[in-house]
């Protein structure tokens, strides 16, 4: 660097605020500063009053790496502007966490826990439908938010795991199965309103480096699944700086000394997106009243979402979290209240192995328990949640979207003064209530698992090792749960349904219900579903059915074999009589061919699609089925 250019920048970094010579803290930084602009001079100064001295110590001279050491800033002014307040109250915050984890600082110090109050209901009783009404009326006020930050390598699946099939009859994928329940409950809605309601719910979908591009494709190279693509925006997550000691030093990417090594911050970030994006602001113009959340692989959601969110509505609760049954000190959250010995107290989800320990330390001898339900009075909690848009923004006004964060280092041993690898401050979607004043009205809504939840996120070699009794929660799983949902459903509505048969796949016993799927459009709740069912209908353990329309009856139909019916809106089919096929057979898969699709090896079966009757009405009209 010439000397009068040296002296410029020399300068202007004594206006910043350095010492003309720091070259003893980077004297590599003070070689390279001609590369720098005034922002990034700024971003340097700030990096070194917060002690990160080391992430210069390896830079080499001026005019080697150069484009690498500009790369280097460009990190850093992308961590910086996508963390709430920056990075220097990012590193304030992890020193306080760290310090806290090496003193094994207790997070629930001084609070006790108690079962707050909410809303358990029965499927399919009137109290139940009058709630899936209420919750279909307010849908038209409704956005919906989407986690999809993941790829599915923990499953055995290489794509993103929104693409994965929710199930195979009809090869429907978790997206198309979220975009088409949105479409449902959007039309449903505007019918139950005598048309006042507005054009489009808006859906929104948060990913991450991982998945971002290839959402993008799924969603173009499929039409959006129906939906127009002006509802469905994307907001991308950051990562945020890897620790690599109890003093909140960034560590270095181990494969470019130029780069920050960087992890996931957690789901909690969308909170953050949302505020920053006025995508809040510009909802609660077109007068929205909700904001429901929800993760990427559960094929049973929306079967209690008009349900729980006419709860919200009716019991005008600003945080509601859809929760299932627990068995006490099961490996799920429990929704509790704290309250504190100074009066403050919330409500939000304490995972398990915090709940029993908490428990016992407050004068509950036995901790966990099941009481007389034969269930823990602490509803599990599965991480969908409906918010009331007004007190959400009025709370992210003032946190700016920032979540109550906690790090979980791993150390080398009991000194915990060093670390077996970097670590990160995480944040938690459901840990938004934490911020909340104890007035705020908080509760929960509690539905049947079989009806609820089944998440996808167990490979097979872990499913398989998974005690017995407890749920596998693995793709063989979750598709077999959407079979139960649907055989218990047309149960309620009052058809005849073989019990299941016991089969084993990929290691995983599961019970195998007739096959029996439909799109959402028609039936997304009970109501409708029992609307479509009249006479005796009945179904064989060995059926499979795919309805695929909204105006398909089924009347005095017996199905003993493979039915697959579809139908424009316009038609108007009615499904009556015997029908019976040789059907589709489920064939044992191993999940190590690689000769078999991933999608299909996961799950351990293959469907062998024998004999069907099949029949398309594409034109409008009032048909009628009757082999």
């Amino acid at each position: 660097m010439a000397s009068s250019a040296l002296d410029s920048t020399t300068e202007s970094l004594s206006k910043l605020g350095f010492h003309p010579d720091f070259s003893a803290s980077a004297p590599n930084l003070q070689k390279n500063l001609r590369l720098l602009s005034a922002e990034q001079i700024e971003l340097a100064r700030m990096l070194l009053e917060m002690g990160q001295s080391h992430l210069f110590e390896h830079w080499a001279e001026p005019g080697v790496d150069d484009e690498e050491k500009k790369g280097f800033f460009e990190q850093v002014a992308r961590l910086n502007s996508s963390y709430p307040g920056g990075l220097e109250s990012y590193i304030k915050t992890a020193r306080e966490l760290l310090a806290d984890s090496k003193a094994g600082k207790n997070p629930f110090d001084g609070f006790t826990p108690s079962v707050p109050k909410g809303e358990v209901l029965t499927f399919g009783d009137n109290n139940f439908i009058n709630f899936e009404e209420a919750g279909v009326r307010e849908a038209q006020k409704a956005a919906f938010v989407l986690v999809a930050g993941g790829l599915g390598e923990r499953l055995g699946y290489n794509g993103i795991k929104v693409a994965l099939p929710a199930e195979t009859t009809t090869g429907t994928c978790f997206l198309q199965y979220y975009l088409e329940s949105i479409l449902a409950l959007q039309e449903d809605s505007c019918r139950l309103t005598q048309g006042d309601c507005q054009a489009q719910i808006p859906f929104v979908i948060m990913t991450s480096d991982d998945t971002h591009a290839r959402t993008i494709q799924l969603l173009e190279s499929n039409s959006y699944f129906g939906m127009e693509p002006t509802q469905v925006k994307l907001l991308k997550q950051e990562k945020v700086a890897c620790l690599a000691d109890n003093d909140a030093r960034f560590a270095i990417d181990p494969n470019n000394k130029y780069r920050i090594q960087t992890k996931p911050h957690g789901h909690g970030d969308v909170h953050s997106l949302l505020f920053s994006s006025g995508l809040l602001k510009a909802w609660h113009a077109a007068g929205l009243r909700w904001v429901l959340f929800f993760q990427d692989t559960n094929g049973l959601l929306f079967k209690a979402i008009p349900a729980a969110l006419g709860v919200s509505a009716t019991r005008q609760y600003h945080v509601n979290s859809l929760a299932v049954p627990r068995k006490a000190k099961e490996a799920i959250g429990g929704i509790t209240k704290l309250t504190h010995a100074d009066g403050r107290a919330m409500v939000i989800n304490v995972e398990y192995n915090q709940l029993d320990p908490l428990l016992r330390a407050t004068g509950h001898d036995g901790g966990d328990l099941n009481d007389e339900t034969g269930y823990s009075p602490f509803p599990g909690n599965i991480n969908q949640l409906i918010l009331e848009i007004d007190p959400y923004i009025e709370e992210l006004t003032k946190t700016r979207g920032s979540i109550k964060e906690f790090v979980n280092p791993k150390y080398k041993d009991a000194s915990k003064s060093s670390f077996k690898s970097s670590t990160r401050l995480e944040c938690m979607m459901q840990d938004y209530p934490k911020t909340l004043p104890a007035s705020a009205r908080v509760g929960f809504t509690v539905m049947d698992a079989w009806l609820a939840y089944a998440p996808v996120k167990n490979n097979p070699e872990d499913a398989a090792k998974v005690p017995k009794g407890n749920p596998y929660h693995s793709a063989t799983s979750g598709e077999m749960a959407i079979y139960r949902a649907n055989s218990l459903i047309l149960r309620k509505a009052g058809a005849q349904v073989s019990d299941p048969v016991l089969q084993v796949f990929n290691g995983q016993e599961v019970e195998v219900w007739p096959r029996i799927a439909w799109k959402p459009k028609w039936g997304l709740t009970f109501a409708e579903v029992k609307r479509k069912v009249s006479g005796s209908c009945a179904f064989s353990q060995r059926s499979t059915m795919a309805i695929k329309g909204r105006n398909i009856f089924l009347e005095d139909l017996s199905l003993d074999g493979a039915l697959l019916i579809e139908a424009i809106d316009d038609a108007e089919v009615k499904v009556r009589g015997s029908v019976q096929n040789k059907g589709w057979i489920l064939q044992n898969v191993d999940h190590k061919d690689a000769s078999v699709p991933e999608e299909l090896r996961i799950r351990g079966f293959k469907i062998n699609k024998i004999e069907q009757l099949e029949k398309n009405y594409s034109e409008p009209g009032k048909f009628c089925l009757n082999p």
